[in-house]
């Protein structure tokens, strides 16, 4: 078996730059060679601190992960049990459901920062929820809180940039809403979120200026340059379930009625008090994160990993929801056997889909060990460093065969993401760069052929595992820029 223990290429990236962060002190895929191929620098950071203190790096990414997953678990049952203080289980309950939902676990397990991201999104609605304990008072109260929310949305912003879109959602509330019942508090508050957010997130915008002269990581105009077919060919509505159907692969979607009537009576809160408005922020996070996907990404793969952080609020949301239509349906025969039926069946779904999830998540790991690491491997071993190198998914290669790198995907090769999807200038491109051999599946070549004459197939992994899950086998290639291959 390869020396793997990830289901994604990218987590290899991760734990590259961690590694070379630790080692070098260098922000760079390839060392010497500084570039902002990691998405979330607050999670390569965390990395590079397991390997500064010599945790095998295993252990320290999922002990991360399961960290992650716990507090989550923490969080969440916290914001249930302010929404429903008269239920004493629905903390315990809501917490259970966040820490058993297979794509959470899957996420906590990958080697990625979706979970760290996923925890962020609780965290800031609590930091949020909490103002509206604070209805009184100016001066110092008001601005630290509002100090702390810039502060944990820079570090969230600092796991993933699009969580801004959470922060500019709780200040419109806020500033509708202004549960601090008059201007002054009010002000105090967002100048120390405007304070705490400025400083802290400055070196990140520092960082990324340096490296790709933009405030955001390359991956973000590598990813949306890479998936522009598809927004061109498919409408928004399609596109937009294609990012819902991998969320109901788990037993979430049984809270689906949960978090209809959670709205319902959230809506009916609101005609009460204006700052009911603030509990409908989970539902409009998870369903705007999901809605920006389909507009910019939508890349519905490896069972919705852009969007799984938009099930904890969802989770909570339809826990919560859920145990309101037990309380209410009480009255009615109907409504007992509904809302009971529902919550056992989710319950029950939950359950069931932690193991089937397992399977699933071990099958996502062979797939990687088989192809990527394999692949990387024998380059290691075959392939001289010196000799350039064209690859697609960059992980495993960066980490177990380290060396200069052309990339297909234009993550650590930026200057291809303008002509990403033309065949001919990629083969230009990768004939200028006197590239000897190219790593990649059949379709990640440019044109989608492993016909070109100019392919000379030189090692194959063989893997079970991606051919079984109706997947291909990854090939390393001689390229052979005369159109011969020769014996």
């Amino acid at each position: 078996a390869a020396n793997g223990g990830f289901p994604l290429d990218d987590s290899w990236i991760h734990q590259v730059y961690g590694r070379n962060l630790a080692q070098t002190g260098q922000w760079a895929f390839v060392p010497g060679i500084p570039s902002a191929a990691s998405t979330s620098p607050l999670y390569t950071v965390l990395l590079a601190l397991g390997y500064a203190l010599n945790v095998p790096y295993t252990l320290w990414t999922h002990t991360l992960g399961a960290l992650a997953l716990w507090l989550a678990g923490v969080f969440g049952a916290r914001l249930a049990e302010r929404l429903l203080p008269e239920n004493p289980s629905i903390g315990l309950v809501a917490g259970l459901a966040l820490v058993l939902a297979w794509h959470l676990i899957w996420a906590a397990a990958s080697g990625m920062e979706t979970m760290l991201f996923s925890l962020w999104t609780l965290v800031l609605l609590t930091l949020a929820w909490q103002e509206l304990d604070e209805p009184k008072g100016a001066g110092r109260a008001p601005f630290l809180r509002g100090v702390i929310f810039g502060v944990a949305t820079a570090l969230a912003v600092m796991t993933r940039p699009e969580i801004i879109g959470l922060a500019g959602l709780i200040g419109l509330v806020m500033l509708a809403v202004r549960p601090q019942n008059s201007w002054r508090p009010f002000l105090f508050w967002a100048g120390g979120a405007v304070l705490g957010f400025g400083v802290m997130i400055t070196p990140y915008l520092a960082l990324n200026l340096q490296l790709t002269g933009g405030l955001l990581p390359n991956t973000a105009a590598a990813k949306q340059a890479e998936y522009a077919p598809i927004i061109e060919h498919l409408s928004y509505p399609a596109r937009l379930w294609e990012m819902f159907k991998p969320l109901f692969a788990g037993g979430q979607w049984l809270l689906v009625p949960g978090i209809i009537y959670f709205v319902i009576v959230v809506g009916r809160q609101i005609r009460i008090a204006r700052n009911a408005w603030f509990y409908l922020l989970p539902v409009a996070w998870a369903l705007a994160l999901i809605a920006l996907y389909a507009a910019r990404l939508p890349a519905p793969y490896q069972h919705g990993r852009y969007v799984i952080p938009a099930l904890p609020a969802l989770i909570v949301s339809g826990v919560v929801g859920s145990a309101w239509m037990l309380r209410d349906g009480r009255f009615s025969l109907l409504g007992r056997v509904v809302s009971r039926a529902l919550a056992v069946a989710a319950a029950l779904g939950f359950i069931y889909f932690v193991f089937a999830g397992a399977s699933v998540y071990s099958r996502d790991v062979q797939i990687i060990d088989e192809e990527m690491v394999r692949a990387a491997q024998w380059i290691a071993d075959q392939l001289p460093p010196e000799e350039r190198l064209v690859v697609h998914d960059i992980g495993a290669v960066g980490y177990f065969a380290p060396r200069f790198i052309l990339d297909l995907a234009g993550l650590v090769s930026p200057e291809i993401v303008p002509f990403i999807h033309d065949k001919d200038r990629l083969w230009d491109w990768m004939q200028q760069h006197d590239a000897r051999y190219l790593m990649a599946f059949p379709d990640q070549i440019p044109g989608k052929t492993t016909d070109d004459p100019r392919l000379c197939a030189v090692f194959g992994t063989g893997g079970t595992a991606s051919p079984a899950a109706g997947g291909p086998n990854m090939a390393v290639y001689r390229l052979a820029w005369d159109g011969v291959c020769g014996d």
